[in-house]
């Protein structure tokens, strides 16, 4: 990045002019992202509805990817816009660890995401904002640590739980309710996927399990062991257990009183 500052400037995803608009700009957006740790790391997960406007724009796309091998970001805001941004975040990771023999720490990954997202202010300004969620496995804390952000690079370390895009209003109200600071891994799995469902419940451009067309959220886990996308069949066989409890109980588990 620091290169093509120099020599090509214009390159920069945020140095690139836009014309004057008037009006929303209508582009697929990425939705709900919604990350939470448990004593061995963190899960980091998101629905695969893309909107454009009231559009469904796409079903199936991937909103959570590797940043390197102990973390993870979810995307949501403009998703063309943030794929870049994504891609260009993990050549510049690798190119960290070329160069030094080292990774970067996981602090100093969350402080570059900040950077880049401030280079997109003015695109932001205008409608194709970029809010990803981080998530990763800190190995000299040893423990799982989540990262949010505001349009303009704002950092914020999020302890628990947190959830980002339309529909985290109604997914952090989920977590609320079902996060535990002891859950195991498969545990924790089975609540961000509650709260993704809670969110497709409430907000329309949130897509819960599409048991039609097998479509289901990805889930991650970043731990010691590092990244690990959990495959298909792990993930449909949770979405189809909570569709089954919802089955009985619409509003999903019910938390004690006290």
């Amino acid at each position: 990045m620091d290169f093509l500052t120099v020599h090509a400037p214009e390159q920069m995803p945020g140095s690139r002019p836009l014309p004057p608009v008037h009006g929303a700009i209508e582009a697929p957006h990425g939705t709900t992202i919604v990350a939470a740790s448990f004593p061995g790391g963190v899960v980091l997960a998101g629905d695969r509805r893309a909107t454009m406007g009231n559009v469904i724009a796409q079903r199936d796309i991937e909103k959570v990817f590797p940043a390197d091998e102990y973390s993870a970001v979810g995307i949501a805001g403009t998703a063309g816009l943030a794929v870049e941004m994504v891609k260009l975040f993990q050549l510049e990771l690798e190119h960290f660890e070329k160069v030094e023999g080292s990774q970067l720490s996981l602090e100093g990954k969350a402080n570059r995401l900040s950077t880049m997202i401030r280079g997109n202010l003015g695109m932001a300004l205008q409608g194709l904002a970029v809010v990803p969620l981080f998530a990763g496995y800190d190995v000299d804390r040893q423990k799982g640590r989540i990262f949010s952000y505001d349009i303009t690079g704002g950092r914020s370390e999020e302890p628990g739980f947190t959830a980002v895009g339309s529909g985290s209003v109604f997914a952090r109200g989920a977590l609320k309710k079902l996060f535990r600071d002891d859950l195991t891994e498969q545990q924790t799995a089975t609540v961000v996927v509650q709260a993704l469902y809670d969110a497709a419940d409430d907000d329309s451009a949130t897509g819960g399990p599409d048991m039609v067309r097998r479509i289901y959220p990805i889930v991650t886990v970043i731990s010691e062991e590092g990244f690990r996308k959990l495959t298909e069949a792990e993930v449909s066989e949770i979405a189809r257990s909570v569709h089954e409890g919802r089955l009985q109980q619409p509003n999903g588990p019910q938390a004690p009183v006290v």
